[in-house]
C-alpha cells in the first residue's frame, strides 16, 4: 500500500488511468538493477527514483572523473575521485526517501552475475563495453529476466528490451562479439553530452512499462536515434537459436576481444615515464586526430591513424617507438600497420593511452 506522502508525491502518475494506484504499487514493489552509473545510468537512476521504483541496485566500480561531468549530470566537481555508486545512492536517496538503494561496488562480474541478477526483477544495462553487455545478456537469458538495453555512439543511440516474455536477446541481434578495437568507445570517439540523457530517459520509460505492464514494450524492436538530424527510426527482429544460453562463458574478456593478428608489445604509462626518467632514447607517436592533439598532448609526433593508408612519406623512426592514442585501441591498429612497413623497429603500445597517462 502507498503511504499518504507517496500518494501526494506520485499524484500526477496516479491520476493516469493507464497506470493508477495498481501500477504505482507495482513500481513500489519492483526491484531494478542498474548496470553502470555513468552516462546512461545517471538519467535512468534519476527517473526510476522519481517514479517510485521501490528497490534499486547500482552496480558500478568506477569513480567520478572530471571528463564525466559534461554528460553525467548527477555528479559535480566536488564528487571527482569518489565512487559513483556511493555518490549516486546518496543523492538519489535525498531525491526520494521511499526508495531503497543497494550498492554493488564490485560491479557485475562472471563470479557474481547470476547471484546479482537473481535478486532483481528487471535489469537495465548502461555499460559501455562488449564483455559486460554479453555477460549481462547471458545472465538475464539464463534467469529469464527482462533486460532494458541502451547504447550510445557520438551522436547516435539505440534502445530496446531483451528477453521480455521469451522474446529476442542481445545475441539475436549480435551473435558474436566484435574483434578487439573494432568498435571504439566514447573515450576515443567522443559523445555529445545530451545524448545519454535522451537514451537513458527512453530506457527508464521502457523499464517503467515492463514493471507496470503498461503500453507496448520494445521487445523485438530496436529504436535508433540520430541527434544531428533529430530523427528516430526502428526495425524489428526476432528470437533466434542464439538466444538459448545454458551457462555463462568462462571468460567474457576473451570471448569479446579476439586476439590481434599481429603480436604487439605493450607498456604501461608508468613504464614509459620510467623510461623517460632513465634517459632511454625512445620515440613517441600520437595517432589521434589533429583536433584531439590540439586539445591535449604529451609531446608525441602526430601521425593520425586515419592517414595510415600506406607507408607514411618522410616518417623517420628510431629503434624503439612508443605509440599511443586516447585509450589504447587505435594505437594497436597503427602498430599493426607500421610493423609491416618498418619491421626493423621495435614498437610498444601504451596501455590505456592518454587516459592512463593522465591518471
Amino acid at each position: 500500500m502507498l503511504e499518504k506522502e507517496e500518494v501526494r508525491r506520485y499524484n500526477r502518475q496516479l491520476i493516469l488511468p493507464e497506470l493508477g494506484q495498481q501500477g504505482q504499487e507495482k513500481l513500489k514493489q519492483a526491484k531494478v538493477l542498474m548496470i553502470g552509473a555513468g552516462g546512461l545510468g545517471c538519467p535512468v537512476l534519476q527517473y526510476l527514483t522519481a517514479a517510485g521504483v521501490g528497490t534499486i541496485g547500482i552496480a558500478d566500480m568506477d569513480v567520478v572523473n572530471e571528463s564525466n561531468l559534461h554528460r553525467q549530470i548527477l555528479y559535480t566537481l566536488a564528487d571527482v575521485g569518489k565512487l559513483k555508486a556511493e555518490v549516486a545512492a546518496l543523492k538519489l536517496s535525498q531525491q526520494n526517501p521511499f526508495v531503497q538503494f543497494n550498492i554493488h561496488h564490485e560491479g557485475i562480474t562472471i563470479e557474481n552475475a547470476l547471484e546479482l541478477v537473481q535478486q532483481y526483477d528487471v535489469v537495465v544495462d548502461g555499460s559501455d563495453n562488449f564483455p559486460t553487455r554479453y555477460l549481462v545478456n547471458d545472465a538475464c537469458a539464463i534467469l529469464r529476466k527482462p533486460l532494458v538495453f541502451g547504447s550510445i555512439f557520438k551522436f547516435e543511440g539505440q534502445v530496446t528490451v531483451f528477453n521480455y516474455k521469451n522474446g529476442p536477446t542481445y545475441r539475436c541481434l549480435f551473435p558474436e562479439p566484435p574483434g578487439q578495437g573494432e568498435v571504439p568507445n566514447c573515450a576515443e570517439t567522443g559523445v555529445i553530452g545530451v545524448l545519454p540523457g535522451i537514451i537513458g530517459t527512453l530506457q527508464a520509460n521502457e523499464a517503467i512499462k515492463v514493471i507496470s505492464e503498461l503500453g507496448e514494450v520494445a521487445s523485438g524492436k530496436l529504436l535508433l536515434f540520430d541527434a544531428l538530424t533529430l530523427s528516430f527510426s526502428s526495425f524489428k527482429f526476432t528470437r533466434t537459436a542464439n538466444a538459448e544460453v545454458k551457462q555463462l562463458q568462462p571468460d567474457y574478456d576473451l570471448a569479446a576481444c579476439a586476439a590481434p593478428e599481429t603480436s604487439i608489445q605493450e607498456i604501461s604509462a608508468q613504464e614509459y615515464k620510467a623510461w623517460l626518467q632513465s634517459g632511454r632514447k625512445v620515440q613517441l607517436l600520437d595517432v589521434r586526430e589533429p583536433q584531439e592533439y590540439d586539445l591535449c598532448n604529451i609531446g608525441g609526433e602526430l601521425l593520425p591513424l586515419s592517414t595510415l593508408t600506406g607507408k607514411p612519406a618522410g616518417l623517420h623512426l628510431s629503434q624503439e617507438v612508443v605509440v599511443h592514442c586516447q585509450a589504447g585501441s587505435r594505437s594497436k591498429k597503427a602498430i599493426a600497420i607500421l610493423q609491416s612497413y618498418f619491421p626493423e623497429v621495435r614498437f610498444y603500445n601504451m596501455k590505456g593511452g592518454l587516459a592512463a597517462w593522465e591518471k
